[in-house]
């Protein structure tokens, strides 16, 4: 039996920015980042390892967030981290009473909380999706460090609903090695996408 998390007025906040989306099927929107601390998933190539440990950042009020979130657009992106560590349902709610599109790039991990627009799902070996977030994924975003990604995207691609719109994106650093690889399995499994870290060749955050 899933124990349920507690409802919170505060949640520990790393960074808040506003910027363009680079990754998946919101590539190019304007979007308000909501990075929360917090995360025991534990990728090796993770680019934000300094969000891990949620003690070292400060808890800020939900009404706070969403009050900087109102100055900046109406497309919130809630990250991390893994933001499912967190009950999400009051941040949620807020952001959608001031009329604020919730946006949500998960491992999936923990159970799914919180009233979504949009699910980004991008599962991890490390710590593997639970139920609530495949039924619930509006995109699987399966990233491809080496040969044996390919076969748990599919792995992955088989357990969301079939709705879920399919990305494949290249680690980073692996970007010279596997994109050739990653572009050739796309022409030949074309219910795969392309994500490309858009955000990284413009030089934003």
């Amino acid at each position: 039996m899933t124990i349920p998390k507690p409802i919170v007025d505060k949640l520990p906040l790393m960074e808040a920015f506003y910027t363009i989306q680079g990754e998946g099927f919101y590539t190019g929107h304007a979007a308000y980042f909501i990075r929360l601390a917090g995360c025991d998933v534990g990728c090796h190539w993770c680019d934000v390892k300094e969000s891990w440990d949620e003690n070292i950042h400060p808890k800020v009020l939900i009404a706070d967030i969403v009050a900087n979130a109102k100055l900046h657009g109406n497309l919130a992106v809630i990250t991390g981290g893994e933001p499912l560590m967190w009950n999400l349902n009051e941040l949620t709610a807020q952001l959608k009473t001031n009329g604020i599109q919730t946006n949500i790039e998960t491992s999936g991990a923990y159970e799914l909380t919180g009233n979504w627009d949009w699910i980004c799902l991008s599962p991890k070996k490390t710590k593997l999706p639970t139920q609530s977030v495949y039924n619930a994924a509006n995109e699987l975003k399966c990233i491809i460090y080496n040969h044996n990604d390919f076969i748990f995207a599919e792995e992955q691609a088989a357990k969301v609903n079939k709705n879920a719109k399919l990305y494949l994106q290249v680690e980073w650093g692996k970007k010279d090695e596997m994109l050739p690889f990653l572009i050739e399995y796309v022409k030949n499994n074309p219910k795969w996408a392309i994500s490309t870290q858009t955000h990284k060749y413009l030089d934003i955050p």
